[in-house]
C-alpha cells in the first residue's frame, strides 16, 4: 500500500511563477547557478543554491549558506512572492516538451514507505551529496524540490487527472528552454472528493518507484529520522514524515540516454582499440566524413546501395561510438549479453566488456577518466568533446527503458551510475512542503 497524501502547499503567486520556477539545483555548477540568479534574482536557485548570494571564497557548505536560504524563503513569503494555500490538497503538474506531454500528481510520499521499500530505488546514493541537501532541508524546514516518482499507469488516476486538467490552470507558462508548464489544484467539489479518490487508488498499489531524485529522497528521509529522534512522542503524522513528490504514470515518461566520454584509450592506438572491440562487438562504420574510406578500413567495402547505419542507436544492445573523427555502430555479440536485469543493461554491458577490461575504468563513480553526458545535449556534444581534446572516444547509448528500471527495482537491485536521463526536468520552487 502506497501512502500518498495531500499537503498544504506553499507556492509562487501566479505572476511570479514563471520567474521563480527553476531547474533542479544539481543541474548547475556554482558559476552557472550564480549567472542564472544574477540574470533572474527571483529564480528559486537563489534559495536552492544560496551560495549564489556570496562571493566565491565562501564555502558551499558553510552554515551561513543554509541560513541565507532560510532567510530568503521567509522573506519571499513575507513579500508575497510565495503564498500558502489554506487547505491540504493534491495538484496536477503537466510538462510539455517537443509536443509530448506528461502529467503527474503532486503530493507527499511516506518516509516509512521509503524505508519499507514500497517506494523502490534503483540507484545508490553518495553521502557527500546527501549531506548538502540534509542541511538545506533541515535548516529551511522545507522540501523545495520534488522527487520524481513513477507508477504503473492506472485508469482511474488517469481519469481524475484529465478531469482536473479541464479546469482553469493555476499556472500556464513556457520556460526559456521551450518546456510548457501547467499546474492545477485537484480540489474537492460538492459532488466529488478527489482527495479520497486519489488516496484510495495509490493505496491499492504495491509499489511506486523513484525515477529521479534519489539523493533528495534519501536526504528527506534522514531529516525525518533525525526529527523523530528529537521528538520521541511523534505520532507518525507530522509533516516531516512525508516528502514532496510528483508521481507520473509510466506510459507517459521519456528516458533519454546517458552517454559516455573517455579521456584516453589506456595506452592503445585507435587501430589497436578497434581490433579489441571487434572481439566483443560486431562493428560497422556509420556515415560521416571520409565515409567511403572508413567503410573500407572496417572491412565492409564500399559497394553501391549499402546504407551506412545510423549514428544514434535505434535498439537495445546497439551502441554508437565516436573515435578519431568517425562514428561506428557496435552491436553486442549475443554471448556477451547476460540474462540478468542489471548486467543485461546496455550501460552494464559496455562497462563490463569494454570500459573495465579494455579501457581500465574500474569504478565509473570515481574514475576521473570518464565523463557522463546527458542525452539532451545530443551527439554533437560528444563530437565536440572528442574533437576538442576532452576525450579520445565517446559512446552513444540506447536509452534504458522505464520497464527495465522497474524490473531492476523489483528485483531489489541497483543500476550502474548514470543509467537514465529523464526529460523534461521538474521545476523547483513551484511547490514547497513545510516540515512543521
Amino acid at each position: 500500500m502506497a501512502r500518498i497524501r495531500p499537503f498544504r502547499c506553499i507556492r509562487p503567486n501566479k505572476e511570479a511563477a514563471p520567474k521563480v520556477a527553476a531547474l533542479p539545483y544539481d543541474v548547475y555548477n556554482r558559476q552557472e547557478a550564480k549567472r542564472e540568479v544574477e540574470k533572474n534574482p527571483q529564480s528559486f536557485l537563489a534559495i536552492d543554491r544560496a551560495e549564489t548570494q556570496f562571493s566565491d571564497d565562501v564555502d558551499l557548505h558553510s552554515p551561513k549558506v543554509y541560513e541565507k536560504a532560510k532567510e530568503l524563503l521567509e522573506k519571499w513569503q513575507k513579500d508575497g512572492i510565495l503564498i500558502a494555500d489554506d487547505t491540504e490538497c493534491y495538484y496536477v503538474y503537466e510538462l510539455t516538451m517537443d509536443g509530448r506531454s506528461q502529467a503527474g500528481i503532486v503530493a507527499c510520499a511516506s518516509v516509512d514507505d521509503y524505508l519499507n521499500n514500497v517506494i523502490k530505488k534503483h540507484e545508490n546514493t553518495r553521502e557527500d551529496k546527501e549531506r548538502d541537501r540534509i542541511c538545506h532541508v533541515d535548516v529551511t524546514d522545507a522540501h523545495t524540490g520534488p522527487i520524481f516518482l513513477a507508477y504503473r499507469s492506472d485508469k482511474e488516476l488517469n481519469k481524475i487527472v484529465d478531469e482536473v486538467r479541464n479546469q482553469e490552470a493555476l499556472y500556464d507558462f513556457t520556460a526559456e528552454d521551450g518546456v510548457r508548464h501547467r499546474v492545477w489544484k485537484a480540489a474537492d467539489t460538492d459532488a466529488d472528493s478527489r482527495t479520497d479518490r486519489i488516496r484510495t487508488q495509490f493505496e491499492q498499489m504495491d509499489a511506486v518507484y523513484i525515477a529521479d531524485g534519489h539523493h533528495r529522497a534519501a536526504s528527506a528521509v534522514k531529516v525525518a529520522l533525525k526529527r523523530r529522534q528529537e521528538n520521541p512522542g511523534h505520532s507518525g503524522q507530522e509533516p516531516y514524515n512525508f516528502f514532496l513528490s510528483v508521481l507520473f504514470p509510466d506510459d507517459q515518461l521519456m528516458i533519454m540516454p546517458y552517454n559516455r566520454v573517455v579521456k584516453d584509450l589506456n595506452g592503445r592506438s585507435s587501430q589497436e582499440f578497434l581490433e579489441e572491440i571487434k572481439e566483443r562487438f560486431e562493428v560497422r562504420v556509420c556515415g560521416g566524413r571520409e565515409e567511403s574510406e572508413s567503410r573500407e578500413d572496417a572491412g565492409h567495402g564500399t559497394q553501391a546501395g549499402i546504407k551506412a547505419p545510423e549514428k544514434e542507436p535505434k535498439m537495445r544492445h546497439h551502441i554508437g561510438m565516436y573515435l578519431a573523427g568517425r562514428w561506428y555502430e557496435l552491436t553486442v555479440k549475443p554471448e556477451n549479453i547476460p540474462d540478468d536485469p542489471v548486467k543485461g543493461l546496455d550501460v552494464s554491458v559496455l562497462q563490463d566488456i569494454l570500459l573495465a577490461p579494455v579501457l581500465g575504468i574500474g569504478d565509473p563513480r570515481t574514475d576521473e577518466r570518464i565523463q557522463f553526458v546527458g542525452g539532451i545535449r545530443g551527439l554533437s556534444e560528444l563530437e565536440r568533446l572528442v574533437d576538442g581534446g576532452k576525450g579520445e572516444v565517446a559512446f552513444a547509448m540506447y536509452p534504458t527503458s522505464i520497464q527495465e528500471l522497474f524490473c531492476v527495482a523489483d528485483a531489489g537491485l541497483l543500476m550502474p551510475p548514470k543509467s537514465t536521463w529523464f526529460e523534461p526536468k521538474l521545476r523547483s520552487g513551484l511547490f514547497i512542503h513545510r516540515l512543521s
